[in-house]
């Protein structure tokens, strides 16, 4: 007995298959996991910047200074700056 291609293709997606049942569970995890991390590092980034909003609020520090710091922040999101 021998097997088309067509044949081949035929029996791999009438059956559920294993391997595609794993690499669509990974390819959902990966995603759920980098949107988790992008959002935990955009608010990190929004609370540093509230917080030196409050110190130069409060006087503690300058508005220069924390000019500086809001940038070198900015400066060290990555290499493409997407983080």
């Amino acid at each position: 007995m021998t097997f088309m291609l067509a044949d081949i293709f035929d029996m791999m997606f009438q059956a559920p298959n294993p391997i595609f049942i794993i690499g669509g569970t990974i390819a959902i995890v990966a995603i759920v996991c980098g949107s988790a991390t992008k959002i935990v590092v955009s608010r990190s980034r929004e609370k540093t910047r509230r917080e030196i909003a409050a110190y130069v609020a409060e006087g503690t520090i300058d508005a220069d200074k924390a000019i500086e710091m809001l940038r070198a922040e900015t400066e060290d999101a990555g290499c493409c700056g997407d983080g």
